[in-house]
């Protein structure tokens, strides 16, 4: 589904094209938001949660990650970014 984007306007994705295009399950992004892992980038009128292209980076991250440390540790990692 590719969908045309200005420069100002950056390309915003469903939960389920976000899944397809991280190719992780619609159920694992929600898991990962609940954890604090992953923030939607804001939400439609009708409450859609919508994500833009760094929750694909996110996700490619927390995948690789997950090969060695827990999601706690994870989540530490990332709260320790932010400081």
């Amino acid at each position: 589904m590719a969908e045309t984007h200005t420069e100002s306007a950056p390309r915003l994705y469903r939960i389920g094209e976000l899944a397809e295009r991280a190719g992780v399950s619609r159920s694992l992004i929600g898991a990962y938001c609940m954890y604090g892992l992953l923030v939607e980038a804001e939400r439609t009128p009708g409450g859609q949660r919508l994500f833009d292209e760094s929750a694909v980076r996110r996700i490619g991250l927390i995948r690789s990650l997950k090969r060695r440390y827990t999601l706690r540790q994870i989540r530490e990692i990332f709260l320790r970014e932010r400081t």
